[in-house]
């Protein structure tokens, strides 16, 4: 008796199994229905980079030495001319005695010729030498005081710092060659400064850049860069400000691609127009939405309705209780929305089926 009871209890739960299969099995698939509407579609291109002074100035000095005082502070406003950095000279031992050395050379040289040239100068008078041979001592003799004049200025400008010189001070004061922003400090008091030669780039001081002219840097995809020119506008969205759209316009294309990882990108300058009001700032990470192409008031639907089969286009449009699909030819796509060229009317419903489910 039991065990009819258990194969009773069994039968039972493998039917009710099989119920529930059948009938979820069977569950209608719920469909929607898009209207095609009018509207205007923008074509875009899309470029990653930061926000970037158009002309950025690195200032270095020509003296050697210490810095001996700093004149700004980071984000000060400065003109062209402004002293920046104090320099104070910091020779070796070698080299002052070298230039003291120099100079007493120099000035024995340039006495011994003066009075070679005083006694020419007697026997020109006289007749007793020609005027070939008292220029000649004359050009020594004046060649000798430049050398030592040189050498005295050396040496001062070595002790002082500073030099005052006919036509112009020299001094060991670093000015801002143009009229901007600091964006950078990179020395400090009591740092050495190495100085800017032929054979040597020198300590980079501070950054200079006028921020009233600003650049988007940045790069774009080798998809889009056939189809970006020259004077196209752009819409730069700043990560730290979402709420301010500026407005630009592309200022140039490099010639020449650069690979990151598996990508080919071609480097973009985009001027900045509009700031829309917002406070700018270097180094800014920021994306670029160039325009490429524009339609007006045409037919639009969502792109993820389009069907691709056999190399062409289709949407399913409701047929009675059923649907059909119909051929469609499309035109601009901004990634969300698509152009509609024919096939399809303002005011058609499309059939929107639900997204498949993941087994």
């Amino acid at each position: 008796m039991k065990k009819w009871i258990f194969r009773g209890l069994a039968l039972a739960l493998l039917l009710t199994f099989f119920y529930f299969l059948f009938a979820c099995g069977k569950k209608k698939v719920e469909t929607k229905l898009v209207d095609a509407v009018r509207g205007d579609i923008r074509e875009k291109a899309l470029a990653v980079g930061t926000i970037e002074p158009e002309k950025e100035i690195k200032v270095k000095s020509i003296i050697p030495g210490i810095v001996a005082e700093v004149l700004f502070k980071v984000g000060d406003a400065v003109k062209a001319g402004a002293p920046l950095f104090k320099i104070s000279p910091n020779p070796t031992p070698l080299e002052y005695v070298e230039a003291r050395r120099s100079m007493e050379l120099a000035e024995v040289t340039m006495q011994k010729l003066k009075s070679d040239w005083s006694r020419q100068l007697e026997l020109y008078k006289t007749n007793l030498i020609s005027r070939s041979e008292m220029d000649a001592t004359e050009g020594s003799f004046k060649e000798a005081e430049l050398r030592f004049r040189t050498s005295s200025e050396r040496l001062e400008l070595l002790e002082k710092g500073r030099i005052r010189m006919s036509n112009r001070d020299i001094d060991s004061l670093i000015r801002s060659p143009i009229s901007g922003i600091v964006l950078s400090q990179s020395v400090f008091q009591g740092d050495p400064v190495v100085p800017l030669t032929n054979f040597q780039p020198g300590t980079e001081l501070c950054s200079l850049a006028d921020m009233a002219s600003l650049l988007f840097k940045g790069t774009v995809d080798e998809i889009d860069v056939g189809k970006i020119a020259d004077g196209l506008a752009a819409e730069i969205q700043i990560g730290a400000l979402p709420d301010s759209k500026i407005l630009g316009r592309v200022d140039r294309i490099f010639p020449k691609a650069k690979k990151e990882g598996n990508a080919t990108l071609f480097d973009i300058w985009i001027l900045i127009e509009d700031p829309a009001g917002a406070t700018l700032r270097a180094g800014f990470s920021a994306t670029a939405s160039i325009q490429i192409r524009e339609r007006k008031q045409v037919v639009l639907i969502p792109e993820r309705l389009v069907l691709f089969e056999d190399g062409k286009k289709f949407v399913e449009v409701p047929d009675g209780e059923a649907t059909k699909k119909v051929e469609i030819r499309t035109g601009l796509s901004d990634g969300l929305n698509i152009e509609i060229l024919d096939g399809v009317k303002e005011g058609d419903k499309i059939v929107e089926r639900p997204p498949r489910e993941i087994k």
